[in-house]
């Protein structure tokens, strides 16, 4: 299994369309992330994990799931960094590959001694942007080859139903 841990607050100011929401709305910018990590989730099937501090959210540890993600704010006193260290110590196993979102090079460095991997917040954004062009293109590709009808009918007569539908025999 592949577990992904997210900085929340590094990858938010790392990313553009985050940084500039989180300017105007901090919890839209959460919120967005929110959703694009679910939509990498549900691409990869990696277990998400967002860790958002008490730096900007005060009050007490929380832990919740939205669109089958994680999300961890941390305690008062406890930091992003400090939490996914301990997560992935805890995760890490045989079985078990933890990967680590985030561009804090301090970060990078202690996750590397806990086993797990590191992925940049650009590195991050570049596959989460071709996983949403793969995901349009299916879609896509799904509406395209989509019957207009649930009866098989050739194109000729698509056109002449469609023609008679319209009023323009």
């Amino acid at each position: 299994m592949d577990i992904l841990l997210v900085d929340g607050y590094n990858i938010i100011g790392a990313w553009p369309e985050l940084r500039k929401l989180k300017n105007t709305n901090l919890s839209h910018a959460r919120d967005r992330l929110i959703e694009k990590m679910a939509e990498y989730q549900g691409y990869t099937g990696y277990r998400v994990i967002i860790v958002f501090d008490a730096l900007y959210v005060k009050g007490l540890e929380k832990l919740y799931h939205q669109h089958k993600v994680e999300v961890i704010f941390t305690k008062e006193n406890e930091s992003a960094d400090e939490r996914i260290e301990k997560l992935a110590i805890q995760l890490n196993n045989r079985r078990t590959q933890v990967h680590v979102a985030t561009s804090d090079y301090t970060e990078q460095w202690a996750i590397f001694g806990q086993g797990a991997l590191r992925i940049s917040a650009r590195e991050l954004l570049n596959e989460v942007n071709m996983i949403h062009k793969k995901i349009e293109k299916s879609v896509k590709e799904i509406h395209e080859y989509k019957p207009a009808s649930r009866i098989p009918l050739s194109k000729d007569v698509e056109e002449f139903f469609e023609k008679l539908r319209r009023g323009k025999q």
